[in-house]
C-alpha cells in the first residue's frame, strides 16, 4: 500500500505539472485567437505580433533569473509568486479593452510565466532523487512540456469557436487559483540559500537585459531581416551584455549564475541538443499549422484535432515508454524519428490527405519527441548540485524558448523568402517544404551532438577527440 507521504509527493508532481501546462498552453492557445483579437481591438497586422512578442520577451528574458531566484529564496516561493502574477495578468488580458492594455498585460503575464515554470524542473528532481522514480516523474513533465503546444491549438480552437477570445485568458483564473491552493498544501517549502549567496544585482540586470534584447531582435527578423542595422545592432548589444555578465560571474565571490554548472558534459550537451530539437518542434506546430490552414483549408478547430493523435502518442511515450530506456540509449534513435517525420512533411502535396500525408509525419514526430524530451531533461539535470537545481531548470527552459524563437525566425524567413509575395497554395507549400527540409537538417546536427553526448570517453579517443570532462553517470 502506498504511504501517504508517497501519495502526496506524486500529487505534488501533478500540481506542478498542471501549473506548467497552463503556462505552456498560453504560448500557443493565443495564436488561434489572433484573428478575433485583431478584429475586436482593431490591431494592424504589425501591431498584432506584439500580443505574442510581449509575452515571449518577458518570458524568455526572465527564465534564468527566475531559476536562480528559486535557489536563493526558495523554489516554492518563486513558483507561487509567478502563479499569482500570471493569474492576475490573465484576468487583465481577458478584460482588456484597448491594444495597449492587452500588450502590457501580456508582458506581465510572460513575467509570471517565467517565475512559475523556471523552478518546476528543479523541484521535481529534488522531490524524486531515485533514478527510476525520477525517470517516471520527468516523463510526466516531458509530456506536458512537449505536447502542451498541440493541446493549446486544440483548446484555442474550441474556446474561440464556442465562446470568444476573452475566454482563452479567463480560463486561467480558476486553474491558477486551484493550482496555488493545492501547491500550498502539497508542495513542501524548502529554504533557499539566501540572497547573500548570489545577490548580484548588476549581473541580474546584464543577464535579463541581454536575453530580452536578444529575443526582441530575433522576433523582429521577419519584418526587418537578419542583415538589417536594427537586427545586427540589437544582437551586438545582447552579445556584449551577456559576455560582460559571464566575465563578471567568473570573477565575483557570489555569482548569480555559478559557471561550474557548465563543467558537466551532460548539462552542456543536453541543452545544445534541446536548443536544436525545439527548432524541429516549432516548425511542426507553426509551419505545419499554416500548411493545414492555408494550403489544405482547415479551420482552427480542425487544426487542433489534426495534432491530437501526435499529442496522444507523446503522452503514451513520455508516460509509459520513456522510463524503460536509459536516456543515452534512446536519445539518438528518437532524434532520427523526428528527422523522418519532418522529411515526410517536406513531401506533402498541395492536395494532401490527412491519413497519408499528415498523420504518419505527426506520429513519428510525436513518438520521437515523447522519447527524447524526458531523456534530455534527465541528462540536463543530472549531476547538478541541489543548490543549483533552480538555475539548471531555468537554463533548460531558456534553451527551449530562445532556441525555439531563433529557429522559428530562421525557418519562417526562409519559407517567406522562397514564397515571395504570392499567396497561391503552390507557392506557400514550396516555402514550407524548404523550411521542413532545413528543420530536418538541424535535427541531424542535433543527432551528431547527441552522439557526442552519449559516447563514452574511450570511444571518443578512437576518433581523436580529447574529452577533458568525464561523462556523468546516467
Amino acid at each position: 500500500m502506498t504511504s501517504s507521504p508517497e501519495r502526496n509527493r506524486w500529487a505534488a508532481l501533478y500540481v506542478l505539472c498542471a501549473g506548467t501546462l497552463m503556462i505552456v498552453l498560453d504560448a500557443t492557445i493565443v495564436n488561434v485567437a489572433l484573428p478575433s483579437i485583431q478584429d475586436d481591438l482593431g490591431f494592424t497586422a504589425s501591431n498584432l505580433a506584439w500580443v505574442v512578442n510581449a509575452y515571449l520577451i518577458a518570458f524568455g528574458g526572465l527564465l534564468l533569473l527566475a531559476g536562480r531566484a528559486g535557489d536563493l529564496i526558495g523554489q516554492r516561493t518563486v513558483f507561487l509568486t509567478g502563479l499569482a502574477i500570471f493569474t492576475l495578468a490573465s484576468i487583465a488580458c481577458a478584460v482588456a479593452q484597448t491594444q495597449g492594455m492587452l500588450i502590457a498585460a501580456r508582458f506581465v503575464q510572460g513575467a509570471g510565466g517565467a517565475l512559475t515554470s523556471a523552478v518546476v524542473l528543479g523541484m521535481i528532481v529534488t522531490m524524486f532523487p531515485q533514478p527510476r522514480e525520477q525517470a517516471k516523474a520527468l516523463g510526466v513533465y516531458g509530456f506536458v512540456a512537449s505536447a502542451g503546444g498541440s493541446i493549446g491549438l486544440l483548446a484555442g480552437g474550441v474556446l474561440t469557436d464556442a465562446l470568444d477570445w476573452h475566454w482563452i485568458f479567463l480560463i486561467n483564473a480558476p486553474i491558477g487559483i486551484a493550482v496555488g491552493v493545492l501547491a500550498l498544501r502539497l508542495v513542501e517549502a524548502k529554504p533557499g540559500l539566501g540572497i547573500r549567496a548570489g545577490a548580484d544585482l548588476p549581473g541580474a540586470a546584464l543577464l535579463t537585459g541581454g536575453v530580452m534584447v536578444g529575443v526582441y531582435a530575433v522576433l523582429g527578423v521577419a519584418e526587418h531581416g537578419w542583415a538589417s542595422q536594427r537586427t545586427l545592432g540589437l544582437v551586438a548589444v545582447s552579445a556584449v551584455a551577456l559576455a560582460v555578465f559571464l566575465v563578471r560571474q567568473a570573477r565575483i565571490a557570489t555569482p548569480l549564475m555559478p559557471l561550474r554548472l557548465f563543467a558537466s558534459r551532460d548539462v552542456t550537451g543536453a541543452n545544445l541538443v534541446m536548443a536544436l530539437l525545439v527548432v524541429g518542434m516549432f516548425s511542426l506546430f507553426f509551419l505545419g499549422a499554416l500548411y493545414l490552414q492555408l494550403v489544405l483549408g482547415y479551420d482552427p478547430l480542425a487544426v487542433g484535432l489534426a495534432f491530437l493523435p501526435s499529442t496522444l502518442v507523446m503522452g503514451v511515450t513520455s508516460l509509459k515508454l520513456s522510463q524503460h530506456f536509459a536516456p543515452r540509449s534512446i536519445l539518438v534513435p528518437s532524434m532520427l524519428l523526428i528527422v523522418a517525420g519532418l522529411l515526410l512533411f517536406a513531401r506533402a502535396p498541395v492536395d494532401g490527405s490527412f491519413v497519408i500525408d499528415v498523420l504518419p509525419a505527426t506520429i513519428l514526430i510525436g513518438l520521437g519527441a515523447g522519447l527524447s524530451t524526458p531523456a534530455l531533461m534527465t541528462l540536463a539535470m543530472s549531476g547538478v548540485n541541489p543548490e543549483d537545481a533552480g538555475l539548471a531548470s531555468g537554463l533548460v527552459n531558456t534553451t527551449v524558448q530562445v532556441g525555439g524563437a531563433i529557429g522559428l525566425a530562421v525557418l519562417a524567413t526562409l519559407a517567406a523568402g522562397r514564397t515571395g509575395a504570392s499567396t497561391a497554395p503552390e507557392a506557400l507549400l514550396s516555402g514550407y517544404h524548404l523550411a521542413f527540409v532545413v528543420g530536418a537538417g538541424v535535427l541531424l546536427v542535433a543527432t551528431f551532438v547527441a552522439l557526442w553526448l552519449c559516447r563514452p570517453a574511450s570511444v571518443l579517443k578512437v576518433f581523436g577527440v580529447r574529452d577533458v570532462i568525464a561523462p556523468d553517470r546516467v
